[in-house]
């Protein structure tokens, strides 16, 4: 696959990037040797190769998930808590709309 200056053009109005005749030429054989070095990329063997997001293996250490029911600790006390909300709606804060 290769670009031609149109095409880098194109590329750089939808990326909203002001570029002269002298940049998108430049810019044609840069973004011509990154096609083909992904295509290079694209004739690798990895037939048993695990896909990974890391190096090293990460995994979460998990906890139970517990309700605190006692008062003292702060848990059970959400009617208390709400009391004080300048609006509550099912059980939590209401809070105005930020997305028109």
């Amino acid at each position: 696959m290769s670009v031609d200056k149109a095409t880098v053009a194109k590329i750089a109005s939808l990326a909203r990037i002001k570029m002269g005749d002298e940049e998108l030429e430049r810019m044609v054989p840069e973004i011509n040797n990154i096609l083909d070095w992904v295509e290079q990329l694209g004739e690798v063997d990895v037939t048993g190769v695990e896909p990974m997001t890391a190096v090293i293996p990460n995994t979460l250490r998990l906890r139970d998930d517990v309700v605190d029911a006692d008062p003292a600790t702060g848990g059970g006390r959400r009617d208390d808590i709400l009391a004080n909300a300048p609006a509550a709606e099912h059980g939590f804060f209401g809070v105005p709309k930020v997305i028109e």
